[in-house]
């Protein structure tokens, strides 16, 4: 589409409140126009043919053609960017990345009582999910659906500490970018993992488990007080900020509800920020695909610190906006690819491993 063209929404809900409320909340930016709604997948396959929207919003709780098979039609034949909006429940939240796996481009949650007045609290980071759904190039990036085997975990893992403390800020397209990356992670891997997803509360928890799934290192949602060991990695919760913590005993993440930070609880800033500050040269600052500038200045802190900072190159990312701002402001050491990352990580803590073993 043009930059000059509006975004054309179509709203595909089985609930007549939600095909109300959703275009109401849409026209408040003038820059989108909902050119129409469907009551279940049929009509909204017929629909997606005749008015060639831009974006589709798509409930995946439907009579007749469910969201999941609806989605997997408009993959197959359209093409065109879907946001899905996800019921907050466990069931809900399985759902969905099962939906971004298959190709959805983001998700939003659906407050539990749908009245306007709770819809509205969702309506800025659903505008902007579908004005960076209209205009990314997620649709030219291969849907990864096969993701490598992992290696199997090993039996029982050594507490160690870690060669280095690796931080990843991350937003749109993130859940289907992790699980690549930590697929190809290695059982050994001796660095420590913290992660900040964009994501809303109740969502962490169940990404942090398709995560260990897929992955041969340790992976959970943080609590505050986790170490930070060699072969675990760390997830953010939703609607907390993450901080790390140099102890006597042991480093550890502290989970704070401090205000937000660049409009975002979590914050990648506010990870980086901490990560520079505790543990400077042994710190890797890496950001990945999405929307706006959340991490780009802690990143800037990690490289004067010492730390590298890598950012996702941009034919590799759905959206390139957060490492495209730590590269325009000269934060960022290293661009590589997705299928590289994994690799690129492993390495940089196997150096620092190295190095150690060679001044004992």
């Amino acid at each position: 589409m043009s930059l000059s063209e509006r975004v054309r929404v179509l709203v595909v809900d089985d609930s007549a409140l939600m095909r109300k409320l959703i275009p109401q909340i849409l026209a408040q930016d003038s820059d989108i126009e909902v050119v129409g709604t469907a009551m279940d997948g049929e009509f909204g396959l017929r629909k997606i043919e005749e008015l060639r929207p831009h974006v589709v919003t798509l409930d995946l709780e439907m009579p007749r053609m469910d969201g999941m098979e609806t989605l997997r039609q408009i993959t197959r034949r359209f093409r065109t960017p879907v946001i899905v909006v996800s019921a907050l429940t466990t069931e809900g939240a399985s759902t969905t990345f099962k939906a971004l796996a298959m190709g959805a481009f983001d998700f939003v949650a659906k407050p539990r009582d749908a009245a306007s007045a709770h819809l509205d609290a969702i309506a800025k980071d659903l505008i902007a999910k579908i004005k960076a759904a209209a205009r990314s190039k997620s649709a030219e990036i291969p849907v990864l659906r096969e993701l490598p085997k992992a290696a199997k975990k090993p039996g029982s893992r050594e507490r160690k500490e870690p060669t280095k403390i690796v931080a990843i800020g991350i937003s749109t397209g993130g859940p289907h970018a992790l699980q690549y990356v930590f697929s190809q992670l290695p059982g050994d891997f001796s660095g420590s993992i913290v992660v900040v997803q964009h994501m809303p509360q109740g969502f962490t928890e169940m990404f942090a488990r398709r995560l260990d799934e897929c992955s041969a290192i340790d992976v959970k949602e943080g609590r505050s007080g986790d170490l930070l060991i060699a072969g675990r990695a760390l997830i953010c919760p939703g609607n907390r900020h993450m901080k790390v913590r140099r102890m006597p005993l042991g480093n550890t993440i502290v989970l704070s509800d401090d205000a937000l930070a660049n409009g975002h609880r979590p914050s990648a800033d506010v990870l980086f920020r901490s990560i520079a500050t505790e543990f400077g040269g042994r710190a890797i600052g890496v950001l990945m695909t999405g929307m706006g500038d959340d991490g780009a200045e802690g990143l800037g802190l990690i490289k004067r610190a010492g730390g590298l900072t890598i950012a996702q190159s941009e034919e590799s990312c759905v959206v390139f906006g957060m490492p495209k701002a730590a590269i325009e402001r000269g934060y960022v050491t290293r661009v590589v690819p997705l299928d590289a990352l994994a690799n690129t990580i492993t390495v940089q803590c196997g150096l620092e491993r190295a190095a150690l073993a060679t001044r004992v």
